[in-house]
């Protein structure tokens, strides 16, 4: 008998979650990561994640996160923990640039409650922000901040506590299919299960290319267009106006301060003022990936603030560096492998998923069930990437 009915490799984010939606249906869960979870080597820390419903990137995302509303409730009242804070949220940018425009469409689309404010009254209600004269912004009241590090730890001690056995400090190497189940090589054993979900953000890539290091004639190899994006994390201490940055008086915020590039920030939770630049950090491989921060990555910020929140921008209290795992359209990966069924990839992410975790990990279950998911999944799947490739044995198929 396999060791277990699902192996989750990565648990993160998706992958906590995921081994405790599977584990409370009944299912024998087998988890495995190269750290041990709640970790900063990854993409899932930083004390404060953005959740917000008027999603700008498309609006097939909003049945989503309201469901995500959903299971963060469920996970709070199951725990006795606060996992959600909720701030209401503004998208701030140009009338026709992405953030507006894309906010506008889900909200109207979906019909979310929302307010579009003027520069001026923007500045009005909330004077730590300086929009120049033609921003505007959506204001949204749902919108607020998730706490990652607590969310995963609370995910796998549920799911530990409903019969999960969770592996930590325990890479995996590789898995190759064994019949209609799969056989999965750690550092320190071999496996077998059921089915396999492979929810190791940064690392996924290796999982499934070929780089994976896997010989075995009937393992076919999928070459995704991933890239690792160096991101940095910064918290400030208000130079000015220290009582407006509190959570009951300021939103969180993503700003397109010029077109396609963004920054966003939170309100002092206790650690200072957290922001960050959306994107544009360089590329990276997660074995390598520098983690200290450099003078001009914090002036580059330091310009930012400056710019549009002044008061901000007082001493660095803080930094933190950590990964997106990117495809080339920002949209996630949710979809069984595309000549091994019995494996579903819930990776990469984009810099935007945690708020998603929730869902996604009962979207998991549900999928690595043989069960037809509520929500539509297109999106997320794999065949859409013109560059992606099966490949056997390192030739094209």
């Amino acid at each position: 008998m396999p060791a277990a009915d699902v192996i989750v490799v990565g648990l993160g984010a998706m992958g906590s979650a995921a081994a405790w939606q599977l584990a409370r249906r009944g299912r024998r869960v087998l988890g495995f990561d190269r750290f041990s979870p709640p970790h900063t080597m990854g993409s899932t820390h930083g004390r404060s994640r953005i959740i917000r419903e008027a999603y700008f990137e498309h609006p097939s995302y909003v049945p989503l996160v309201q469901r995500a509303y959903e299971l963060w409730a469920n996970l709070e009242k199951q725990s006795g923990r606060k996992l959600l804070r909720q701030t209401g949220g503004l998208m701030i940018g140009r009338p026709d640039g992405v953030i507006v425009s894309g906010a506008r469409r889900s909200a109207e689309e979906h019909k979310l409650l929302h307010q579009v404010l003027s520069s001026t009254e923007m500045r009005a209600r909330f004077p730590i922000f300086s929009p120049e004269a033609n921003m505007v912004a959506v204001w949204e009241p749902r919108a607020g901040i998730l706490f990652p590090e607590l969310a995963v730890q609370t995910h796998l001690e549920l799911a530990a506590e409903h019969g999960a056995s969770l592996r930590f400090n325990e890479p995996v190497l590789r898995w190759e299919p064994d019949g209609e189940g799969v056989r999965v090589f750690t550092a320190k054993a071999t496996y077998n299960a059921n089915r396999l979900l492979l929810s190791a953000g940064a690392w996924i890539g290796a999982l499934l290319g070929e780089s994976s290091g896997v010989s075995q004639s009937n393992r076919q190899f999928l070459n995704l267009p991933l890239s690792i994006e160096r991101q940095v994390l910064l918290w400030f201490e208000p130079r000015s106006q220290a009582e407006l940055f509190q959570p009951e008086n300021c939103p969180i915020y993503i700003w397109e301060y010029a077109p396609h590039r963004f920054f966003y920030g939170f309100p002092d939770l206790g650690d200072g003022v957290k922001v960050a630049v959306h994107h544009e950090g360089p590329r990276t491989d997660p074995e390598e990936i520098s983690r200290e921060v450099r003078e001009d990555e914090i002036q580059t910020m330091r310009g930012l603030l400056r710019r549009f929140l002044p008061a901000a921008e007082g001493v660095l209290k803080s930094t933190m560096v950590c990964m997106y795992t990117n495809t080339p359209d920002e949209h996630f990966i949710l979809d069984y492998h595309p000549v091994h069924p019995q494996v579903l990839v819930a990776s990469p992410c984009s810099g935007h998923g945690f708020k998603f975790s929730s869902v996604i990990g009962e979207l998991a279950a549900t999928l690595l069930a043989g069960q037809k998911p509520s929500f539509d999944l297109s999106l997320f799947r794999i065949n859409r990437f013109a560059r992606s490739r099966v490949a056997k044995n390192g030739e094209g198929a």
